[in-house]
C-alpha cells in the first residue's frame, strides 16, 4: 500500500519565497495548501504594499496547476492570517481536503518602508497584525491538528532584519521579525514533544519585493555579503525543506541563519 502524502501549508505561498518553498515541496512528494491575498484584502493599504504582496486568483491557481503537474494535489485558499474567522476557515478546508497538516509554513508578511517620522500608528499596527498575529493564530488553529496527531513541523519566517542589520526605515518589520523569534521559541515549549518549532533568518532575497529598491543601494548591501549576492528563492526552501523532514527531528527552538554571510562593517 502506497504511503499517504504528508501536507505542507504554507501562507503567503502564491509568491516569492513563499511561491518557492511550495513548488519544492511539491516536487519533493508533499501536497501542498497555497494561502495566498489579493488586493481585495489589501484595498487600504499604498499600491507599493498591493503590488509587492498581493497576488491574483490567476497567479495562485497557476502555480496550483504547475504543483498538480509534479504529481502534488493542491488547494489554493485565499484567506488573510490576521483574520481568526478567515484562519478558521482556511484550516477547516486543508483539513476537509487532506484529513492533515504535517507541515506549517509561516511566511506571510508586509513591509512598508517610510522614513521614521511619516510612519504612522496604523502602518506600526498593520505590520505586527500581519507578521506577528498572523502568525500565532495561524500555529494556534494548525497546532490543535497536530498534537492530535503527535507530529508536525512549523517553520516560521523571521529575518536577519530581526537580529541585528535593522533599518530605521523599517521599524516594524524588524520588530516583527524580532517577535517571530521570540514567538518560535515559546511555541516550542508549548507544543513540546510532539511539534518541532523552528525559524528560518534569511537575508537579502532575489524576490520580486526588492526590484523596487533603488539599484545602488542594492548593490551597496551585496558588498555587506560575504557570497557577493542575494539568494536564490530556491535555497531558502531548501532550508525550510529541511527543516521539515525527519532529518531534523532533534532541531527546535532554533532560528537558523540563512544570509550569505552578512557582516556588518
Amino acid at each position: 500500500m502506497e504511503e499517504e502524502k504528508r501536507v505542507v501549508l504554507v501562507t503567503g505561498g502564491s509568491r516569492g519565497i513563499g511561491a518557492s518553498i511550495i513548488e519544492y515541496f511539491a516536487k519533493n512528494n508533499y501536497d501542498v495548501v497555497i494561502d495566498y491575498v489579493t488586493e481585495v484584502e489589501l484595498a487600504d493599504f499604498s499600491q507599493k504594499v498591493i503590488d509587492t504582496f498581493s497576488s491574483s486568483d490567476e497567479e495562485a491557481n497557476a502555480l496550483k496547476v504547475k504543483c498538480e503537474e509534479y504529481g502534488a494535489r493542491a488547494l489554493a485558499i485565499r484567506a488573510d492570517v490576521s483574520n481568526e474567522e478567515q484562519v478558521k476557515t482556511l484550516i477547516e478546508l486543508t483539513m476537509e481536503e487532506f484529513g492533515r497538516i504535517d507541515v506549517l509554513v509561516n511566511n506571510a508578511a508586509i513591509v512598508i518602508d517610510k522614513d521614521f517620522s511619516d510612519r504612522t500608528f496604523r502602518d506600526f499596527e498593520e505590520t505586527l497584525r500581519v507578521n506577528v498575529s498572523g502568525a500565532f493564530l495561524v500555529s494556534k488553529y494548525v497546532a490543535k491538528h497536530m498534537m492530535a496527531a503527535k507530529r508536525g513541523k512549523i517553520i516560521n519566517a523571521s529575518s536577519t532584519n530581526g537580529l541585528n542589520t535593522m533599518y530605521p526605515t523599517s521599524i516594524d518589520y524588524d520588530a516583527s521579525k524580532a517577535a517571530i523569534i521570540s514567538l518560535t521559541q515559546n511555541m516550542a515549549i508549548e507544543f513540546a514533544p510532539y511539534i518541532n518549532v523552528n525559524a528560518t533568518a534569511a537575508g537579502w532575497a532575489n524576490t520580486e519585493m526588492n526590484t523596487q529598491l533603488p539599484q545602488e543601494f542594492l548593490e551597496e548591501e551585496k558588498k555587506k555579503i560575504l557570497l557577493h549576492r542575494f539568494a536564490k528563492p530556491e535555497e531558502i526552501a531548501k532550508l525550510v525543506y529541511f527543516l521539515a523532514s525527519d532529518d531534523a527531528d532533534y532541531i527546535t527552538g532554533e532560528t537558523i541563519r540563512i544570509d550569505g554571510g552578512i557582516f556588518l562593517v
